[in-house]
């Protein structure tokens, strides 16, 4: 679900197999830098912030831009943002600038946000600060309800790879997708960070006000981290399901806001982490 721009190119590249060199075209999965504004009008003047910079896979990129904007705490809802536009360069549309223009009234922690932004890519910054940090954003316990069938968990993944049409393409990318408890497809995102599509899931569903997303479970190609458990809790997503091992800290944040954790999704089966109740 690769949208607005084209998410991969070709090259050449000479290949060995078995003895032999050929040559070849391939395709690989673009990766551009995307920087993120924030705009709004402060004592009758409009201000303009870049937030963050982020290496991404282009498509999608207003839903990625608001699913980070959600989960740093910029924006509560959609009604929060006016527009979401690129910004101009001075020949043409420059496609690697996104520009959240917040709506009339909307207000957030700028200073919160840079130390939250600056957190998330440094390296140092204690397990306990970090989870004290998703507090101070307002993340709430996530509530029980939503159960699965323990059949269905193992299908996930592939049900993920399904939909994955670059990565047929490439290998190159990790993906994201929303799934209801019967298993069926919500919506999927693709990107070269596995943080990207998580953010691109979160701001799709933003922008189409379903959100908190309590009745889905967050299924994701690679491995749980703390940024994606972290994710899920900032958009009331109760279950994750990862391919790969989560971390320590991404248990520990999901227990604190009882989100269930799964972890190691493949070949029939799966370990659950936290809040193992909600698989029946």
């Amino acid at each position: 679900m690769i949208g607005q721009r084209g998410g991969t190119r070709t090259t050449r590249v000479k290949r060995f197999r078995d003895g032999t060199a050929r040559s070849r075209k391939d395709t690989l999965a673009v990766e551009e830098p995307l920087e993120i504004r924030v705009s709004w009008v402060e004592e009758g003047e409009r201000r303009v912030e870049a937030i963050a910079v982020t290496m991404r896979t282009p498509g999608h990129d207003f839903d990625l831009v608001a699913g980070f904007l959600h989960v740093e705490g910029v924006l509560g809802s959609a009604d929060d943002v006016a527009e979401l536009t690129y910004c101009q360069g001075p020949d043409e549309q420059e496609y690697n600038v996104v520009e959240a223009r917040l709506a009339a009234g909307t207000t957030f922690d700028l200073g919160l946000v840079r130390r939250n932004v600056y957190t998330t890519s440094s390296c140092g910054v204690c397990g306990k600060a970090s989870l004290e940090a998703v507090e101070s954003a307002g993340c709430e316990l996530l509530p029980e309800g939503l159960t699965i069938d323990a059949g269905l968990v193992p299908q996930l993944p592939e049900r993920l790879l399904e939909d994955q049409a670059v990565f047929e393409r490439t290998g190159g990318l990790h993906a994201a997708g929303l799934f209801d408890t019967t298993g069926a497809r919500h919506v999927v995102m693709e990107d070269v960070g596995r943080h990207n599509a998580v953010d691109k899931v979160v701001g799709y569903e933003l922008l189409a006000r379903r959100l908190p997303a309590r009745d889905r479970v967050l299924v994701v190609s690679g491995r749980a981290s703390f940024e994606l458990v972290q994710k899920a809790v900032a958009a009331g997503i109760p279950m994750l399901v990862a391919v790969g091992a989560p971390s320590s800290l991404a248990v520990d944040l999901a227990r604190r806001f009882r989100l269930t954790l799964i972890g190691f999704t493949r070949n029939g089966g799966f370990n659950v982490y936290t809040e193992p109740a909600r698989v029946v």
